[in-house]
């Protein structure tokens, strides 16, 4: 687990000593890994920010590891879901080093409101990966506490989540939780497709204006379901910002280490009281959008080979070696926790019992209705009028 700060004490020396604006063959998106692994120092961003991270070893392997894992259990969700345990997955394959890079970027105190595919940032938040498999295999309604983990309910309306976080990092405005370096912020994660949405676009308004404490991420995985990016927009996504009076940057969100260091920048300038802004996350999809599409029916292998040789993971554990940070014998070792922690996920996930059908009147209203009191009695005579039923 990494919890490297820039500019703190006692950190890697192995590091190349170079910066330079953007990156190879786009100079607009930040990047600190290239895809051969090699080590940028800093980078300076086209607003004139410079990002570096300043990690030790033992967190530059802690980033590797929350890779494998996340990509383990997301890899293990899919293959439970067509073995008919689960209704449904989306799967992340590919956007783990953005996720993981923002998420470990947030602080304590920041809020995170997610889509329904930030199984990253949630492990990142110290959420049971168990808990989004709830979700999906249709036993609970996704149980964890927000304000527990600093993390909202995973939301299915596309782009309803952007108001969510507008209206709770207002709030955090207006509370004075804001202007120091112990404030909070707020981030919202969403899809390049979910840009074009209006609730998205509205609260880019309602947080503009506002100034309110937010990052908008939006991981552009280059499609919207079936829909590629160039029927979405003529203008990379993050300059939009600035119609809506914020900054915008786009990073490459395959390098864990770049997502980071963008992450917390704009974290940070959000909880000082400078207001919102807009991170891309330039990455891929690599999977189908969820396990009910079929990608081949709308993109060309050689589109998918062109990005697995970006792979998040792959890059990390080139500079990991080069670096000589680590050997075979951690990188076998974190297979094997993957290995076993998946394993034993499936477990959970199978021995998880159905719930009772009139459960789902519980928590409709905190202290229940007239109404919903009848609805839970017709309900329960009707699956009494089935023979041998238990109820």
């Amino acid at each position: 687990m990494a919890k490297g700060d820039p500019g703190s004490t006692t950190r890697s020396r192995r590091a190349a000593p170079r910066s330079r604006k953007g990156a190879v063959g786009d100079p607009e998106l930040v990047q600190l890994l290239t895809p051969d692994g090699e080590r940028v120092d800093s980078v300076t961003g086209p607003d004139g920010t410079v990002y570096r991270v300043d990690f030790t070893d033992e967190e530059y392997r802690g980033l590797y590891r929350d890779l494998v894992l996340v990509r383990k259990l997301d890899a293990e969700a899919t293959a439970l879901q067509r073995q008919g345990e689960l209704g449904i997955w989306a799967s992340l394959l590919g956007q783990e080093a953005a996720q993981v890079g923002s998420g470990r970027a947030l602080r304590p105190q920041d809020m995170a409101f997610p889509t329904y595919r930030e199984h990253g940032v949630l492990y990142c938040r110290g959420i049971d990966p168990i808990m989004p498999l709830g979700l999906f295999r249709g036993v609970d309604q996704g149980g964890w506490d927000p304000n527990e983990f600093k993390f909202n309910m995973y939301t299915i309306v596309i782009g309803a989540q952007t108001l969510h976080a507008t209206g709770y990092a207002m709030g955090v405005a207006m509370d004075g939780r804001t202007g120091t370096d112990d404030g909070e912020a707020v981030i919202a994660y969403f899809g390049d497709g979910a840009s074009s949405q209006g609730d998205v676009n509205e609260a880019f308004v309602w947080a503009g204006v506002f100034n309110a404490p937010l990052v908008f991420f939006c991981q552009n995985n280059q499609y919207a379901i079936s829909e590629p990016l160039e029927r979405q927009t003529r203008i990379p996504l993050y300059q939009r910002a600035a119609g809506f009076g914020f900054p915008g940057v786009r990073v490459d969100g395959n390098d864990v280490l770049a997502s980071y260091a963008v992450t917390r920048h704009a974290l940070d300038n959000a909880r000082h009281g400078q207001g919102p802004s807009l991170i891309e996350a330039y990455t891929y999809r690599m999977g189908a959008h969820t396990t009910s599409d079929d990608p081949t029916r709308y993109r060309i292998a050689s589109e998918v080979e062109a990005w697995q040789a970006k792979d998040p993971i792959a890059r990390m554990k080139a500079f990991l070696e080069k670096q000589k940070i680590a050997d075979a014998d951690f990188f076998a070792e974190v297979d094997e926790q993957a290995k076993r922690e998946s394993v034993h996920l499936r477990e959970r996930v199978l021995a998880m019992p159905d719930p009772e059908p009139t459960s789902l009147f519980d928590h409709v209203y905190p202290h229940g209705s007239p109404l919903l009191d009848q609805q839970r009695e017709q309900f329960s005579r009707y699956l009494e009028s089935f023979e041998g039923s238990a109820h």
